[in-house]
């Protein structure tokens, strides 16, 4: 199945109880509150700088921005990429933020970075793709001036890059490591690629025999890939990944194949991303869009919820464990949602990939 089609397919209560009992009643399902993004264009992914300040992007060149928590959504559209799909998004500030964007013709310059300094008014684009048969998948920073971009495999090699100066984006493929046959991402949240502290990162990958996570402890660098017992295959794989600590970890994904609705999971890693465990299965279907850990995104937990994930499945449904994937539960009514990122436990967001809603989400 071609990378193409998969994005088109990408556009189209409880259970596992272990707690004790006298655990419970300690348990409360979050608070669910739907706000008004200002756009009815899907939005694919969110990035929340903090409880006030959350950024987020979509589809026709869309992004919204609020500076009140979502009390109030600003949307507009970047000059000039009205055909385009953003399919990921990081702000540093009301005022500083970065846009990518994927082609869905498959024209190679339609993959593009751009920034903004002045709070969406202006964008400048930094980056424009010439790579023939690259598809950037997400970008993930550490800084407001360093980060790297993800594509899937052209040739055996990942066309990745690294920015230092938060300008300028140069070429990192020879850090990489081979790739598989057919190896690729989704750019389903923008959360195939995450940061953490000051020089780590994880990317997850799909689309061959094994899903895996490539990992770096030195900002791109250097490069280690690590297998997922996660499905792959030529529509499946690891799609989503966060850390709440150098350490431990959470990977999800499945496959976009309909006819094998059964395949989201979740697995977690406890040393880096070097070794992968299967958590009780998550009850959702499909492939797990996008998961993120109830702590602030891309810093982990840090609060007496640090072990608290939340997934999306977009059509296949949402749910939340507080242990890791050990329990899990439904957000009930929660359903075709492709992303979903915390600042704290109180302030998160969920995305829809079709409509343009928005959801709050707090613990």
């Amino acid at each position: 199945m071609s990378k193409l089609l998969l994005i088109a397919l990408l556009a189209t209560g409880f259970t596992c109880a272990t707690l004790s009992a006298q655990e419970l009643p300690l348990i409360h399902q979050p608070t669910i509150t739907p706000q008004d993004s200002g756009t009815t264009n899907g939005l694919i992914a969110v990035w929340p700088v903090n409880p006030q300040v959350v950024w987020a992007c979509g589809r026709s060149g869309t992004f919204t921005v609020t500076t009140d928590g979502g009390e109030t959504w600003n949307a507009s559209v970047v000059p000039g990429a009205e055909a385009l799909e953003f399919r990921d998004v990081q702000g540093f500030s009301a005022s500083v933020a970065y846009l990518m964007s994927i082609s869905l013709s498959g024209v190679p310059t339609e993959f593009r970075i751009y920034k903004t300094t002045d709070g969406g008014v202006t964008w400048t684009i930094q980056f424009q793709n010439e790579t023939v048969g690259a598809f950037y998948d997400g970008f993930a920073f550490w800084t407001p001036h360093r980060g790297i971009a993800h594509s899937d495999s052209v040739n055996g090699v990942f066309p990745d890059l690294r920015t230092t100066d938060g300008m300028t984006w140069q070429d990192i493929s020879s850090n990489m490591p081979p790739a598989l046959p057919g190896e690729f991402s989704f750019a389903s949240s923008g959360t195939c690629v995450t940061t953490q502290g000051g020089r780590n990162a994880w990317i997850a990958t799909g689309g061959a025999a094994i899903a895996r996570v490539l990992a770096t402890t030195d900002q791109g660098t250097t490069w280690n890939a690590y297998s997922t017992p996660l499905f792959s295959g030529p529509s499946g794989g690891a799609f989503t990944v966060d850390f709440r600590d150098p350490h431990h970890g959470i990977v999800g994904g499945g496959d976009l194949d309909p006819g094998n609705p059964n395949s989201a999971g979740t697995a977690i890693s406890s040393d880096g991303g070097m070794t992968w465990t299967l958590t009780n299965p998550p009850p959702v279907t499909g492939a797990i869009f996008g998961l993120s850990y109830v702590g602030q995104t891309g810093h982990g937990g840090g609060n007496n919820l640090g072990r608290a994930v939340v997934i999306t499945a977009n059509d296949g449904g949402a749910a939340w464990t507080p242990d890791e994937g050990t329990t899990w539960f439904t957000l009930p009514d929660v359903t075709g949602f492709w992303a979903v990122a915390f600042a704290s436990p109180k302030a998160g967001w969920l995305v829809n990939g079709t409509d343009g809603r928005i959801l709050k989400i707090s613990f």
